[in-house]
C-alpha cells in the first residue's frame, strides 16, 4: 500500500512538471504569438491540471483509506511488504 501511496505522489509531482513546462513554453510563445499554440496550450493546460486534480483527490482518497486500514487491522507497526 504505501508503494502504491508513493506512486501516486510521484504521478502529483510528474503533473506538476509538466504544468510548469506547459507555463514556460506559453510564457516563451508571447514574444513568438504563434497562433497553433495560442490556440492549443490552454486547452492543454486545462486538461493536465484536471488530472492533477483527480490525482491529488485519489491520492488523499487512498491515503485515508490505508490508514483507516491499517488501524482497524492493528497493523500500524507493521512493516507494508509491498514498500
Amino acid at each position: 500500500m504505501d508503494k502504491v501511496q508513493r506512486e501516486l505522489e510521484d504521478l502529483q509531482k510528474s503533473q506538476t512538471s509538466v504544468l510548469k513546462k506547459l507555463s514556460q513554453i506559453a510564457a516563451h510563445n508571447i514574444t513568438l504569438s504563434v497562433d497553433v499554440l495560442n490556440e492549443k496550450l490552454p486547452d492543454l493546460e486545462e486538461k493536465i491540471d484536471a488530472s492533477l486534480t483527480i490525482t491529488t483527490e485519489l491520492s488523499e482518497a487512498f491515503g485515508a483509506y490505508r490508514d483507516k486500514f491499517f488501524a482497524e487491522n492493528k497493523l500500524a507497526g507493521v512493516v507494508d511488504p509491498t514498500a
